[in-house]
Formats: structure tokens, sequence, C-alpha cells
């Protein structure tokens, strides 16, 4: 880690937001609510392969979270990932390259939709099976502490962010890494993105204690619930989650209670939940809730909102065509990144 990097002294202006940060926000909501329509898209035209689950209804999470961590920090995904690549600072254009199996993917082509990677951007990684994405968080965080307790690191400790959902916290990996980042106190955040059903189960008939944060106490950590329908709101618990870390303080538990506008896969006919219950949902759409915020309050007019827009698009084409005429993996290179190269 570099010792001399220093932290955004707005980093921890938890109750003043800038116009530049919330437009910066918005942003970055709208690229990955647009990103995945044109997911959709390219996988009903035979573009993409094997099962995408699309992130479209949670975006306050993934930017309220990752864009108060700094560059140096690290997140950690699950098979719904596109879109925590794209907040950690991932370009858009490799995400969609290994999208379409495409040698220029930030993975080369080798892990698709589900296996996201990308080392220069510290993102760890999305994980096919759920759970299996914390113990990895948990030993990025340890790391952290390793370098500063051990190797003498001067600089500011590395906060790991460890997204999952709410199915996940019914699994031996949640409990076991909660009590092994609380006895160490490492730098991490548990964030738990309960969209409200695990595949096709709703989560109040799935445990015995539905109010997930609350699982927190029984290890000694804070547990917190947050609107993740509310960027703002998310934001606010994510940077005292890593000013608590950051600080050598130890974990917290965020739950954030969101809701996922399309099915579990691009594959799944999302016939088990109601219409009336989708319709709840949707009409907190997190990006255009923020955005009547933003003009209701005269924090930006209509023309900053639309220009956003019009470099989102832009963004989303470059990706496409840069996917479209990316070279496919080649045979001979099958076995290639199985084991680290020579440098």
């Amino acid at each position: 880690m570099n010792n001399n990097i220093t932290l955004p002294s707005k980093l921890y202006d938890i109750d003043n937001v800038d116009v530049d940060t919330m437009l910066y926000l918005y942003k970055d909501m709208l690229l990955g609510r647009n990103f995945e329509d044109m997911c959709a898209q390219m996988y009903y035209r035979g573009k993409m392969f094997g099962f995408v689950h699309l992130y479209n209804g949670q975006e306050a999470v993934s930017t309220g979270v990752i864009k108060a961590l700094s560059d140096f920090d690290y997140v950690c995904s699950t098979y719904r990932d596109h879109v925590h690549a794209l907040s950690k600072g991932v370009p858009p254009r490799l995400v969609m390259a290994e999208l379409f199996g495409k040698e220029t993917g930030c993975s080369h082509g080798r892990g698709g939709s589900m296996h996201i990677f990308s080392a220069p951007h510290n993102f760890l990684g999305g994980f096919a099976f759920i759970g299996e994405g914390i113990p990895v968080a948990t030993g990025a965080a340890f790391q952290s502490v390793y370098r500063s307790q051990v190797l003498n690191n001067s600089g500011p400790m590395s906060v790991t962010a460890c997204f999952f959902g709410d199915g996940t916290s019914n699994n031996g990996q949640f409990f076991e890494c909660l009590n092994m980042a609380v006895l160490w106190k490492l730098p991490i955040i548990f964030v738990v993105e309960n969209n409200q059903w695990a595949i096709g189960m709703a989560h109040n008939r799935s445990t015995s204690s539905p109010e997930i944060h609350k699982k927190a106490i029984s290890f000694g950590l804070p547990g917190i619930e947050v609107d993740g329908m509310d960027v703002l709101a998310v934001r606010k618990v994510a940077c005292e989650a890593i000013q608590r870390a950051r600080l050598g303080n130890g974990p917290t538990l965020i739950e954030a209670l969101t809701y996922r506008f399309r099915g579990h896969s691009l594959a799944d006919p999302d016939e088990l939940r109601s219409r009336q219950e989708k319709e709840a949902w949707v009409a907190r759409d997190p990006i255009k809730s923020f955005k009547n915020y933003l003009l209701k309050n005269s924090i930006v007019d209509l023309k900053d909102i639309q220009e956003i827009h019009i470099n989102v698009k832009d963004q989303i084409d470059d990706a496409i065509q840069f996917a479209l005429s990316s070279p496919e993996p080649e045979v001979k290179d099958l076995k290639r990144y199985l084991f680290a190269e020579d440098l």
C-alpha cells in the first residue's frame, strides 16, 4: 500500500453532501441502471450466455456504499456483481466485454457475468455460490490489519465492503466471519442487500429472525438498518461504518432494505412475486426518487440531469461497440490465467 495516501477531507463530512457529489452519485446510479438494461437487450439477442442476474432497483446500495470508499479500499460481491464493479471504477467497456466472453474483458472472458474481477480496482470478484465471498472479504480485511500491525505500514488501513443477500444471512460463513471480524477488529463492512427474496423464497419465510441487522448483537458489532432505496441514507451509514473501520474500531453490519425490479435472473419468469408488491417497490425507484429530490429542492436544474443522461448513454454505446469489436479468446490460451505468470 502507498504510505503517502491521503483521504479526501469530504469523505467523512457525513451530514453535508455538496452538489458535485450529488451529481456524482446520480450519475453512478444511472450508469448502473442503463448498463443493466442494455445487458438484458444483449442477452436476449444472444450476445451473452449462461445466467445473468441484473441489479435494477438496488443501485442506491452500490452507489451509497462504494462511492464512499477510496480507491485503495476493497469490494467483494456476489453473482449480481456488474453494478458493484462499475461503482468501484471498473470501466463499462471492460465489464461489457467480459459479459460477452471477450479477451478484452476484465477477466479476459473467463469469468463472465458471475465472476467479474479486477485487481487494479481492488474488486475481489463476484461469486456464483452464496456466501463464498464473505471469507474472501474477511481475508482482505485481515491483510489490512496485518500490514498495519505487523508490517508497520503507516498509511490508512484499507476497508473492505462485502456485499451479499438476505438468503446468505442464514449460511454458516456469515456467522463465522462476523465472529472472526469482531474478534480481530477487522476493517470490514458487511452489507446485506435485503431485496426480500432469495431466488423464489420470501425472506420472512426463510428465517426465524427476519431483522438481519439484529443478528449483529450476538457478536458485539453495530447492526444498522437503512432504507436501501435512499442513496443519501445509505451513504451516511456507510461513511460512519468506514470511519469506524479505518480507525481500527472494527466491523459494522448494514442491512439495506431494497428490491430487485427484475426476476432473479434473466431466465426467471418472475411469477412468484405479486404484481401489487412489485408495483409498490417500483414506485420508490431510487433513481427517480433522487432525481425528483434534486430538482424539487433546486439543487440542480434539468440541464444538469440531461447532460448526465447523454454522458451515460455515450458510455454504454462505447461499451457495446468495444465488446462487439473485441476478439474472442484463442483456443491455445485455454489454460492461461490458471496460475500466476512471470512478470
